[in-house]
Formats: structure tokens, sequence, C-alpha cells
């Protein structure tokens, strides 16, 4: 590679660095607007303000978890609301309806293709959280665990989890 492509190369890396590093309001930066948006849409689908609550998506040898809990646990209202979203979203999964997601992030949502395909060989069970409830989704299809996966990372990054590996304890 010639000196000039290389010197090139480095500029324009060094250039799209600073936008990989970017992170929510949370973690003092300004939100853009398609987070804002992503956010707002998420309020009308799901019922809570994203950021009165805490998303995790966790991958698991077997398919992966979705928890929803208010960061406020006197917020009843919101923990009640959390709870029925995560069992209609079961219920909707199991049927192979993924249109919730596709709502709040404007577009299809990697692996749910998949998902709905396999629909038959995908568990889904609800379990209550002391301020919210999570959403277990479990395969022995090794291509189902895949799309769970491709799912849950898009979820992960799109909703900007940090620390999604447990939640925060109150």
């Amino acid at each position: 590679m010639s000196s000039h492509r290389t010197r090139t190369s480095l500029i324009t890396l060094l250039l799209a660095l600073p936008a990989c590093g970017r992170s929510d309001a949370a973690a003092g930066h300004p939100a853009d607007s398609s987070f804002a948006a992503m956010k707002a849409r998420g309020a009308g689908v799901m019922g809570v303000n994203q950021d009165a609550s805490e998303h995790v998506f966790e991958d698991l040898p077997d398919g992966g978890r979705i928890a929803y809990r208010m960061l406020d646990a006197t917020d009843t209202n919101g923990v009640a609301v959390i709870r029925r979203h995560l069992r209609s979203i079961s219920d909707s999964f199991s049927v192979g309806v993924f249109h919730g997601p596709t709502e709040v992030h404007g577009m299809e949502v990697p692996g749910s293709v998949t998902m709905t395909r396999l629909r038959g060989g995908i568990q889904y069970a609800v379990q209550e959280l002391p301020t919210g409830a999570e959403l277990r989704i479990s395969s022995a299809d090794s291509v189902a665990i895949e799309a769970i996966h491709a799912f849950l990372a898009f979820q992960r990054i799109d909703h900007r989890a940090a620390g999604h590996d447990q939640m925060h304890q109150p």
C-alpha cells in the first residue's frame, strides 16, 4: 500500500473513532436524535419512560433473557406496566409476531425472521422481578439460539443497555 493511501486510511480511521465511543445522556453525553426517537416510540409501545427504567439483554447458552425494571422501586404502576408488557411480548413472540420491536426500532430487528420461522422450537417464560419482569427465551436448536443472540445483540446496542450482564441493584 502506498504511503499516501496508508496516511489517508489512518486519517479516516481517526476521524471515525469518536463516533464509535458515543454514549447516551445517562453517561453525561447528549442523546442523538435517532436514539431519542427510538425512546419515544418505545415509550408508546412499552408504556414506560425508558429514562425511568432499565433494560438488560443477556445472551445465555440456550438463548437469553430480557430483563426490564423500573429504577424507582416505589413506581408500582410502572412495575405493573412492565410486567404486562413482557407477558404480551411473550405471547406475541411465541406465535411469531414481532411488531412491537419493529415499531420501537423503526425496522425489522435482526434475528426476528428466523425466530418467527423456528417459533415452534423456542420457549418463552416470564418471571416477575421485584421492580419489573424478565422474559427468558430458550431453545435447543442452534440456529434458533444464534437468531436469539442476534436479536438480543441488536437490542443491547440500540437501547444502549450498559452493564447488560446484570441489573444494577437499587
